[in-house]
Parts: structure tokens; C-alpha cells; sequence
């Protein structure tokens, strides 16, 4: 992978940046998804931000190999931190992260969205987090994706400025992804449903404290969610 040539995934996330945006790719790594939107002309201008010295120098050389100085710039900075006012950001970009971390680096960057239109982000697991995120600071999710990459599941969703409320099967599998159940969905549902199942069968065989009790409780709940929405995919084909 290098500028020129995404990941599938990562072609995913570029695919949801607007024509003409003003992209800041937070935890670009070596910058391949500004630079490559930048070579294709698609982004006005784009910001990498990276909180690593490492990560930075390899973003600031692929900048400076593509010859992008100008276009693209470099930032090292923690999380969102990596935006100015005068910058004119509009579009966020966060891939390759947990969910959870996505959502702190959000929530503790929050102030610096002012302005910005639309978040792209690609969780590598947990994605619950993102969207819970988006329903308590006035986001919400209007774009799903969901792939497989090299045995991987990624899911990608595009939050904008507004008010939703989502039940917890919304939450948990994605209101847009529970529409469409794609192949890739339905397995990565059964794969989860099978790794809570084993789960359960261990902590049954564990200590009954009241910790282990409660999370049973949540595993049973998700189980429950799981099969309930792939069973509506399968009425649904009759």
C-alpha cells in the first residue's frame, strides 16, 4: 500500500470524503489517505496529524515524496489538537483505531469540530462506541459500510451534525448495516454470537460472583440481539 494505491479499506474511508473537502486525517500514519485524495485532486487541502515522532516523519516523507508541501501538511499533535480555527477543516478522518479510542479522541477534541460537516471513521473493532458517542454530542450516523479485507471485518461510518436516537440493536450492529445485511454482516454476526456463546459456556463453569453474573446478563442480551436480527434476514428472504 503507499499513496497511490489504498488498501480496500482504506479506498473505503477515501470514498466517503466529499469532493473538495478540507480533510484532517487524524493518526495518519504515513499520510496515504490525504496524499492520495490530494494526487487525485479530490480534497483542497489536507491536514495528517499524527501524535507519534515516528509516524509523523514518515507522514511528513511521504508528503514531501509525492511532492504534496503545500497541499498536505504534517502536523504532530495529540488527537484533534492537529486542527487550527484558521485551517477551514470540514471533513475528520479517523481509521485503523478501536472504537473506544475513536470516541475519546473525539470527545476530548470536541471543541475543535466547530465547522466540520462530516467524520469518517473506520474502527477496527467496537464501533458501538462511535455511534453512542455521536447520539450524546449531536451526531448522527448517515453512511455505513461494512467489509472484509486479508480475513478482516472493518465496519466505516459517516456521522453528520444532527439528533438520533438508536435502540440498542441500532447501537450495537449499525441502524444502516441492520437494512442492509450484506454477506459480510451476517458473518460477522455469527462469528460473534459464537465467540459470546463460548464465553458464557466458561464463566458458567466459573465462580457465580455477582461481576461474573452481570456480565453474563450483557453476553445473553447480545446473543439474544444477534440472533434475533440475522432471523429477521432470513424471514425476510422467504
Amino acid at each position: 500500500m503507499n499513496a497511490r494505491r489504498l488498501s480496500e479499506r482504506l479506498a473505503a474511508v477515501a470514498g466517503r470524503v466529499r469532493e473538495g473537502a478540507v480533510l484532517a486525517d487524524i493518526g495518519s500514519d504515513h499520510a496515504y489517505l490525504p496524499c492520495h485524495l490530494a494526487l487525485r485532486g479530490l480534497i483542497s487541502k489536507g491536514i495528517a496529524g499524527e501524535v507519534a515522532k515516528g509516524p509523523f516523519e514518515s507522514a511528513a516523507a511521504t508528503i514531501r515524496e509525492e511532492e504534496l508541501d503545500g497541499t498536505v501538511e504534517a502536523r504532530l499533535a495529540d488527537g484533534l489538537d492537529a486542527i487550527h480555527p484558521e485551517d477551514g477543516v470540514d471533513t475528520v478522518s479517523i481509521a485503523g483505531m478501536g472504537g473506544p479510542l475513536i470516541a475519546s479522541i473525539l470527545e476530548r477534541g470536541k471543541d475543535r469540530l466547530d465547522g466540520v460537516g462530516r467524520l469518517v471513521l473506520q474502527p477496527n473493532i467496537n464501533a458501538v462506541a462511535i455511534r453512542k458517542w455521536g447520539v450524546a454530542n449531536g451526531w448522527a450516523v448517515t453512511g455505513e459500510e461494512i467489509l472484509k479485507e486479508d480475513g478482516k471485518i472493518y465496519e466505516i461510518l459517516v456521522l453528520e451534525p444532527g439528533h438520533a436516537s438508536y435502540d440498542d440493536k441500532e447501537l450495537l450492529f449499525g441502524p444502516l448495516l441492520m437494512k442492509e445485511k450484506s454477506e459480510v454482516f451476517r458473518e460477522k454476526w455469527q462469528r460473534e454470537a459464537l465467540s459470546w456463546k463460548q464465553i458464557l459456556r466458561q464463566m458458567e463453569q466459573a465462580s457465580n460472583a455477582e461481576e461474573i453474573g452481570k456480565r453474563q446478563e450483557g453476553l445473553q442480551q447480545a446473543i439474544m440481539m444477534a440472533t434475533e436480527v440475522l432471523e429477521d434476514e432470513k424471514s425476510e428472504s422467504q
